[in-house]
């Protein structure tokens, strides 16, 4: 059956609700990544588990395609539709299902986003820490395995999350794990589906672990005369076990950019460094002496505070804004951003490598970075019609990727395979790529789910 048939049938079932209008089809086509626009040939916006389950029996019957859509800011064409299929946009499942304070836990569909569930969980005095940057949905954060900056506290998506809902590419509905903090039950599917990037499925409901609101929450930057310097502050923080929440880096253009972008006033445009720690009062000031004693140790700046919450706001969205503070660099620009993760104490050579490497090429490179977890990403802006900048920044990639292995790193620490880093896995994980591609077979048979991701299975 052709997939005219399928669309008409689904059209039959869903209404308004399948689009096959080209504006719709475009604006559900790419995430905020290097790819162009693929359009599939319709987008449709289930409400249920259940309708998730009917899109997916009629798509494996006729074997036709589907790709599932979050917020769209995904980062490595996890994303990009399929000119054959369908994109199953997730938008209205969007309501926050039950919250248990007493345990620190809530249910919520896939895309409920990061900011709208510490909305709702403001007067309650507990909160969802995975902070990527972007105003995520929480079921693409768990597909692709997110984290961000406050990964050296509270941990990754796999840190937080207990049980899934997911609907198989034949339909049927599983839910994996559950509210206990530990379980011996069995398999580790929750894990499986976490970073399985829509490939063997679609999550559709997320159990999360939540954390109290800190008594205390201290925020400060602080300068360095070159990167080195920064990168080794971040280094010796981790290594001497200080408990704090985020250690942020900015190159030195990162900052010139920032200040510009989002305003920001008395800071300086040098190598910088975002900290900010979470605990008691007292737990925080013990902190923060030693932090500022191996900052001093480094040649860094005196500390300067957000004292208030409206300033630790504005001094956090300038690190938010970085991706968009970039991309306004060339008008209609990409940005294409690497996402290395090296072993902590090898974060300091990697990322002087990438210093001296982007220095050899002579393009704007601004650097930021999670050094905290040894994750740090070079930003390239570039116009889309010039090829011989891609094939530049594509080879300083590589470059830094067989660094990266050397140091026993990992390709990608939180954005994922999607299409952009399909080579690298095979890099890094030769002896898993069958395995793999086993699983994938055994789940999706038809290999309907999200096809050409992460690996060709072909």
């Amino acid at each position: 059956m052709s997939i005219v048939s399928i669309e008409t049938e689904l059209k039959s079932i869903f209404k308004e609700r399948c689009s096959t209008s080209t504006s719709t089809r475009f604006n559900y086509s790419r995430g905020e990544d290097t790819y162009d626009p693929v359009p599939s040939k319709a987008v449709i916006f289930p409400r249920t588990n259940e309708e998730v389950s009917t899109i997916l029996k009629l798509c494996n019957e006729r074997k036709v395609p589907v790709v599932p859509f979050g917020t769209g800011t995904s980062l490595e064409g996890n994303v990009v539709g399929n000119e054959d299929g369908i994109t199953i946009s997730l938008e209205k499942m969007n309501k926050i299902l039950n919250v248990n304070i007493e345990d620190f836990d809530c249910r919520v569909q896939a895309n409920v986003t990061r900011e709208q569930l510490n909305e709702h969980l403001r007067e309650d005095g507990i909160f969802f820490p995975i902070d990527p940057g972007a105003n995520a949905a929480i079921g693409g954060m768990a597909a692709t395995s997110a984290s961000g900056t406050m990964a050296v506290k509270y941990g990754t998506m796999k840190t937080v999350i207990t049980g899934l809902t997911v609907v198989l590419p034949s339909g049927e509905i599983i839910n994996t794990g559950g509210r206990t903090k530990k379980t011996s039950a069995g398999y580790n599917l929750t894990n499986l589906f976490i970073g399985s990037e829509g490939t063997l499925g679609v999550i559709t409901e997320i159990q999360l672990r939540l954390s109290p609101i800190p008594e205390s929450i201290m925020s400060a930057v602080c300068h360095f005369p070159t990167l080195e310097d920064a990168v080794k502050t971040a280094q010796e923080t981790i290594q001497y076990g200080i408990p704090i929440a985020r250690i942020e880096m900015l190159n030195k253009d990162q900052m010139d950019i920032s200040i510009n972008y989002s305003n920001l006033k008395e800071v300086n445009v040098e190598p910088t460094l975002f900290f900010e720690f979470h605990g008691s009062e007292n737990s925080n000031k013990d902190s923060i002496k030693v932090v500022e004693e191996l900052s001093n140790n480094n040649k860094g700046s005196k500390f300067k505070w957000a004292t208030d919450l409206e300033e630790r706001n504005k001094l956090w969205q300038a690190r938010w804004d970085v991706y968009y503070s970039v991309k306004a660099l060339v008008n209609n620009g990409r940005v294409y951003s690497t996402d290395v993760c090296v072993p902590i104490s090898k974060i300091t050579e990697c990322v002087n490598f990438a210093e001296q490497e982007v220095n050899k090429i002579g393009l704007r490179a601004p650097m930021v970075g999670h050094l905290g977890d040894g994750n740090f990403h070079v930003l390239f802006p570039y116009d889309p019609n010039d090829k011989e900048i891609y094939i530049k920044i594509r080879e300083f990639s590589n470059k830094l990727i067989d660094k990266t292995l050397e140091l026993k790193g990992t390709v990608t620490g939180e954005h994922g395979v999607g299409l952009h880093k399909k080579k690298y896995l095979l890099k890094e994980h030769p002896d898993n790529i069958p395995l793999m591609k086993t699983i994938k077979r055994s789940v999706d048979p038809n290999n309907i789910m999200n096809p050409g991701k992460i690996f060709d299975l072909n």
